[in-house]
C-alpha cells in the first residue's frame, strides 16, 4: 500500500515525468545539503514535496538496482521511494535498501555531519550505521551538459574533424 494519499498530495507540490522529476530531486537533494546524486532513480513517473512537513515521495516505472563505484556498493530502489527531508538529513526512509555481504538491508536516515567533515552516513532501522565520502554521492552535471554542448556545436559547425586511413 502506498503511503501517499490523496489528503498529503492536495498539501504537496506534485510533478509528473522523468525529466522534471529527475531536476527536482536532483535540486531537493543539494537545497538540504545532500549530495545530488544521492538517488539515481530512472524512468521516474511522479514525484511530490510537502514544504511544511518535508515529506518526499518519488515514484518510477520498476525498481532499480544502482552501483555507486568509488565506494562499490550496490544499492536498491523500490518503484515508490518515501522520506522526511530535513537540512542535512533524511530519516524516515522507505524503499532503498543496500546490500552488505550476502544480505539486503533497508535504510532508514541518511545524513551529513555538520560542521562538514566529508563523509555521509547511512542508517538502517536496527541502528547500525556505515559512513562513506560524500563525493561518491556527486554527480558532475554541468561537465556533461558542456561536453554534449561542444559535441553538438562540432557535428553541427565546421570544426568537426573526420579521420581518413588509409587502406
Amino acid at each position: 500500500m502506498s503511503l501517499v494519499t490523496e489528503e498529503i498530495k492536495a498539501k504537496a507540490e506534485v510533478y509528473h515525468g522523468d525529466e522534471i522529476c529527475q531536476e527536482k530531486s536532483k535540486f531537493l537533494l543539494t537545497e538540504i545539503g545532500l549530495p545530488n546524486g544521492l538517488l539515481p532513480l530512472k524512468d521516474i513517473e511522479e514525484c511530490g514535496y510537502v514544504k511544511e512537513t518535508g515529506f518526499v515521495w518519488l515514484k518510477q516505472k520498476k525498481s532499480v538496482t544502482h552501483k555507486f563505484e568509488k565506494i562499490g556498493k550496490l544499492v536498491s530502489y523500490a518503484t515508490e521511494v518515501t522520506a522526511i527531508a530535513e537540512p542535512n538529513k533524511i530519516r524516515k526512509l522507505t524503499g532503498v535498501k543496500t546490500k552488505e555481504l550476502l544480505l539486503w538491508i533497508s535504510l532508514s536516515d541518511i545524513y551529513v555531519d555538520d560542521p562538514p567533515t566529508g563523509k555521509i552516513t547511512f542508517k538502517t532501522p536496527a541502528g547500525l550505521s556505515r559512513s562513506f565520502p560524500v563525493s561518491a554521492f556527486k554527480v558532475e552535471e554541468e561537465v556533461k551538459d558542456n561536453k554534449d554542448a561542444k559535441e553538438k556545436k562540432e557535428v553541427n559547425g565546421a570544426s568537426a574533424a573526420v579521420e581518413v586511413k588509409e587502406v
